[in-house]
């Protein structure tokens, strides 16, 4: 899995021109305050504001020792 696509879909809440005021709005240089979903012709995609989703945990308690066994 790549954290750095090249195909990444268009947020305010990822773009450098925006900053995030709370869960659901973002204070856009361009346009005010705005959705985090909104995206405008500005978008320029900043890697570090993009939180990956956590990876799957590994479920222990439903594993046996036959599941290791070949």
């Amino acid at each position: 899995m790549k954290l750095f696509r090249k195909n990444m879909d268009p947020r305010c809440a990822y773009c450098m021109r925006g900053q995030q005021i709370n869960d659901r709005d973002v204070m856009c240089v361009k346009r005010g305050i705005v959705p985090v979903e909104h995206h405008c012709h500005a978008f320029r995609y900043d890697p570090l504001k993009r939180i990956p989703p956590r990876p799957a945990t590994l479920e222990e308690n439903h594993l046996k020792e036959s599941d290791f066994s070949l």
